[in-house]
Order: structure tokens, then sequence, then C-alpha cells
């Protein structure tokens, strides 16, 4: 989570290629060639304690982990949390210490597309025990899920945005879950953050107005929004509409991530529309961040992009933007494809690089230094090749990255 501080600046420029072909930075591993019919999440936790980040991977019926090696390369010994006890299919996962005993646990998202379900996943006094379900409850359509203090109690809530309203209803219920006291006997309590977006693909936190406290930005069919907590409730601000279209699921926002360039500027990026075909980047206006943001589309041509990550992954100081699309698109060099886009000092140029082209249909991805050499590397799994892939940095060591 970053905070996002309220400037003014205007974007001239578009993405430009890449004058000549990169020196590769990152060296591809296949972790895994098959896990399940569909990857449908990734993301990293420490599971066994040593201080390394492992890589865990939902599929449609099961939950794995893989274990960081203490050498860069060693094997990613595969593990599993559960596999057959939820309904089919799993769709997110989010990890935390949900019981408070030191140990990661996950909250996970199931039953996906239909009812939709919430649930957690407890570890056993060892990893040789079976991990135990327990069912926090039905949420239709539940589709994205991550922990936040969003209601600044202190703690963390389980944030879930659904993708689909139910009939009858004008948007998704973005819910969070409340821990309570004993989580496994208490009932979990729920707020409603909003209930009138419909198609919300994903949402992400940061501090956007800088007061110290969480906020909760939302991609949907109806755009980019800034969700703030206040003595009455929750307050909505419409930042931007996204791509316009005429047909269901043509217009809005899809992916939604929040980073920060080489000045100091502050920038939203977006997949536009849901499962949409260009990338976007937004930064605030002068006017406050409740106002409309200024948005730049950096890059266009795909089809099916899902996934995005936002980070530093040459130690500039500024944020790059890795991407992922998962079919295969007219425009050359833009399906599947697995890209990072980095900016100039103050957003004016995007560059491309590909990573992969084809060797991964991204449906999520994830990126931190799992080496401890300081880069961040990046892990992608796909849909229709089944498979987890790491790509590992190969720029020189930098120290440890937090």
């Amino acid at each position: 989570m970053r905070r996002l501080r309220v400037a003014a600046f205007l974007l001239s420029g578009a993405w430009l290629p890449a004058a000549a072909a990169a020196e590769p930075t990152f060296a591809a591993r296949v972790i895994d060639p098959h896990p399940g019919e569909i990857c449908y999440a990734v993301t990293l936790a420490d599971v066994d304690g040593d201080d390394r980040q492992d890589i865990v991977v939902v599929t449609e019926n099961a939950v794995l982990w893989y274990g960081n090696p203490a050498e860069t390369a060693g094997e990613w010994k595969k593990h599993t949390v559960i596999r057959d006890q939820t309904p089919r299919d799993n769709v997110c996962i989010a990890p935390h210490d949900i019981d408070g005993d030191g140990q990661v646990d996950f909250a996970l998202g199931a039953s996906w597309p239909k009812t939709g379900s919430v649930h957690w996943l407890r570890r056993g006094a060892s990893l040789d025990e079976p991990w135990k379900v327990h069912d926090l409850g039905p949420l239709h359509s539940t589709h994205r899920m991550r922990w936040a203090d969003v209601l600044h109690t202190g703690k963390a809530q389980l944030v879930v945005s659904p993708l689909a309203a139910p009939e009858g209803k004008p948007g998704v219920a973005l819910t969070a879950f409340t821990v309570p006291a004993d989580p496994a006997k208490d009932r979990w309590g729920t707020t409603i953050l909003d209930g009138t977006l419909n198609r919300m693909h994903n949402h992400t936190h940061a501090d956007v107005d800088g007061d110290g406290r969480i906020d909760t930005l939302t991609a949907s069919r109806e755009g980019v929004h800034l969700l703030r907590k206040s003595a009455d409730g929750f307050t909505k601000a419409t930042l931007a509409t996204g791509i316009p279209g005429s047909a269901p699921n043509s217009d809005g926002s899809g992916e939604i991530k929040a980073g920060s360039l080489r000045s100091g500027r502050e920038f939203l990026v977006t997949v536009e529309p849901m499962h949409g075909t260009a990338v976007a980047v937004y930064h605030p206006s002068a006017e406050g961040p409740s106002a409309p943001w200024r948005r730049r589309v950096i890059d266009t041509g795909y089809v099916r992009g899902h996934a995005l990550a936002t980070i530093d992954l040459d130690g500039d100081g500024g944020d790059e933007i890795v991407f992922g699309s998962s079919d295969p698109s007219a425009v050359e060099g833009h399906g599947p494809t697995l890209a990072v886009y980095r900016a100039n000092a103050d957003g004016s140029r995007w560059t491309r690089d590909v990573i992969d082209a084809g060797g991964v249909t991204v449906e999520d991805l994830v990126a931190a230094d799992l080496t401890g050499d300081g880069n961040p590397d990046i892990v992608a799994v796909g849909r229709a090749t089944h498979n987890v892939k790491l790509y590992v940095s190969t720029l020189p060591p930098r120290g440890r990255h937090p």
C-alpha cells in the first residue's frame, strides 16, 4: 500500500516502442507445467516460516504452495493446502494471519462463477497436518479479495469485490469482513462499502488523500471510483469513466493498481475495459483526489488483458507496470503477452519490453523479490497454458528488497 499525494501535471506522450531489443532482464523458469486446468490466481506468502516468500497458486479445485528454495536454482517443492474441499471453482486468495498465531492463513473465494462463497483456510498444528476450511458465508459472484483496514479500526479487514450484480440489484456488494475475537467460532461481521457498481473486475487500496488512512479504489463497468470512510459511512467519487463503449462489457475499467514515478508523481494504471484491449494511466488533478483524474492510454491492441502489478523493478526509484494478457491478438507482439512498461521521470513517455510472448496465457501475476538479491522477480500463472512460471531478475544484486 502506498500514499498517493495530490499533484497536478499533464501527460504529453503516448506509448513508444523500444528503439532496440533490450538485453534480457529476466530468466524464465517453469515452476509447475500443469497444477490444474485453470490457474486462477497467484499470491506470495511465507508459509513455512523460513523468511522466504513462497508461491501460492489457486486452481479450480485446489490451493497449492511451492516452497522457496535456499538456492536460486533449487527445486520449488509443491505442497497441497486443500483439494476438493470448497465449491468449485476457486477464484481468488489473500494471505493473512487470521487467528493471530503468528503464522499465515488464507482467505479464499470459491464457487465461481456460480453463487460465490468466502472461506478461511486454517493451518493445523504443523504443516504435516491437513488445513481446515471454515466457511464465512455466501457472497454472490465473489471474484477478488484483499486485506486492508478500510474501516480504520487498526486491524485489517477482508475486502471482497464480486464481479456481477445479483438479479434485481444495481451493483455488486463490495464487502468488508471483520475478523471476530474467535474467528473459528464467532460470526464475522460484514460491512457493505458500496452496492451501486457492476462488473467490478478488481479493486485495490491506497491512502489516496494523504490522511494516513487507507482508501479503496475500484475498477468496474462504471470506471474508476474512490471510496473513503467517513463518519456517516462511505463516500464515493468518480475518478474516471474509463474507456467508452456501447455494448455490455465494452466500457469502463477492469484491472487497477497504484504506483509512483521517479519524480514522485503518483498514478493509477488500469486495463480497459474488463478483459480489455488497452493499458491506461491516470494522474490526479489539481482540484483534489476526488476530482476527475487525467487519463492517457499508453498501449492498446491486447485481447483479454487480465493482470497488473506496479513495482520498482530496476531500482531507479520509480515503479514499472507489469502487465499480462491471455489471448492471441491481431496486433503483432500483443498476445498472449507478459510485458513491462517503463516510464521516463515525469511519465510523458512509456516504453514496453516483452518478457514472455506466448509462454504463459496470463490469468494472474505477482511481483516481489523472491531470491533475496534486492531485485523484484515476477510470477505469472496461465489459463490456457495451465502453468506457473517464475521470471528471475538478472540485474546485479542490490540488497534485499523490502
